[in-house]
């Protein structure tokens, strides 16, 4: 840019309008020094290779000095469990999480994660969110929080059980210590599953020392990505959502302190990670199910899984008597539902 500058000064170039006026370019005046933000994810450093660590490595690149963010894997920083607060605070100036996990102080933060039976597939998110009015509701809900704004949200993969034993009706449940998320852990404990809460990075010593029977926090993709089809034996193909709802976060009073073009930087960094997850998972989803050595598939059968099905719609009757905006949120959801249904295939095939 600066060698740009540097040639329309010199050749005296001028831009041309359709009017047939002539406007100087205006060049923009570079920080004497880069801004710097320390960011934090949710996800552990093998993850977040891939939800994350691309992306911020393009936003460096193009940014060319001006802008930095210093991007910290799960727990590095702070616990999960207290990321928005960290944020609120300024001790980070961005964040890459689900609500649900870090405790966001909004009604809409127990549609975060994995919030059972809302999707069935990955492209349900951005959908939702950009077509049926999920975007407005996000930024209602975080404009009533001091100092966090709401960037944008994306979809990752679908809530499996991955196990030390196999599960092959519903019974198996009862008594499954299972490392999981907030409100998926709530919704499973009625069918006797026992949710643990640990740090990301202990799941995986905690299944070897038997503290964890296996996690309910991801789909195949991310059990082979992170190490825990190294230490678990089967993979459940019945699933309690079709994907993860995350989102992207930032203090606002640093977010409303760099210029707009690195706003706009940021915001096209959060879409090329959005798109990135929608391939990875979907080919890493089916290519490990049927190519993968090291998990065994189990599956529930549908006439007893339908069970979870239809107590996952009472938890959705259930959060929509607790605020105005929560109900407004399941009844999208249940016009998209209803949607895809009559649709047919290939949007629902049951």
């Amino acid at each position: 840019m600066h060698n740009r500058r540097q040639f329309i000064k010199k050749a005296g170039l001028a831009g041309v309008t359709a009017a047939g006026a002539t406007t100087l370019a205006t060049p923009y005046v570079r920080a004497q020094s880069p801004i710097r933000w320390r960011m934090q994810t949710y996800a552990g450093v093998a993850l977040a290779e891939h939800v994350i660590k691309p992306a911020i490595d393009a936003f460096n690149t193009v940014a060319d000095g001006e802008m930095v963010i210093e991007l910290y894997t799960a727990d590095q920083i702070v616990p999960t469990g207290e990321l928005f607060r960290a944020m609120q605070a300024g001790t980070l100036d961005a964040v890459q999480s689900d609500e649900d996990s870090m405790a966001a102080p909004v009604d809409v933060s127990v549609f975060g994660g994995y919030f059972p039976s809302a999707t069935r597939y990955s492209l349900d998110v951005p959908v939702l969110f950009n077509q049926y009015g999920l975007k407005e509701i996000w930024e209602e809900a975080y404009s009533e929080v001091e100092n966090v704004t709401w960037l944008s949200a994306g979809s990752w993969d679908p809530c499996h059980f991955n196990t030390t034993k196999p599960i092959r009706s519903l019974e198996d449940l009862k008594g499954l210590r299972v490392y999981t998320f907030p409100t998926a852990g709530r919704f499973l404990s009625q069918f006797g599953v026992v949710p643990v809460n640990i740090p990301y990075e202990d799941a995986e010593v905690a299944v070897q020392t038997g503290e964890l029977d296996g996690m309910a926090w991801s789909g195949i993709t991310e059990d082979y990505t992170v190490g825990w089809a190294d230490v678990t034996n089967y993979f459940l193909t019945n699933n309690i959502t079709g994907a993860w709802i995350g989102s992207f976060f930032a203090n606002s009073e640093r977010w409303n302190a760099i210029p707009e073009r690195l706003q706009t930087l940021f915001r096209l960094c959060m879409d090329s990670s959005h798109y990135y997850r929608q391939h990875w998972y979907w080919g890493g989803e089916a290519k490990l199910r049927t190519g993968g050595t090291k998990l065994e598939l189990t599956t529930i059968p549908e006439s007893e899984w339908q069970q979870v099905e239809d107590a996952a719609e009472k938890l959705w009757e259930e959060i929509a008597g607790e605020s105005d905006r929560s109900a407004r949120v399941v009844k999208i959801l249940k016009e998209y539902r209803d949607t895809m249904r009559k649709a047919g295939p290939p949007y629902r095939y049951a």
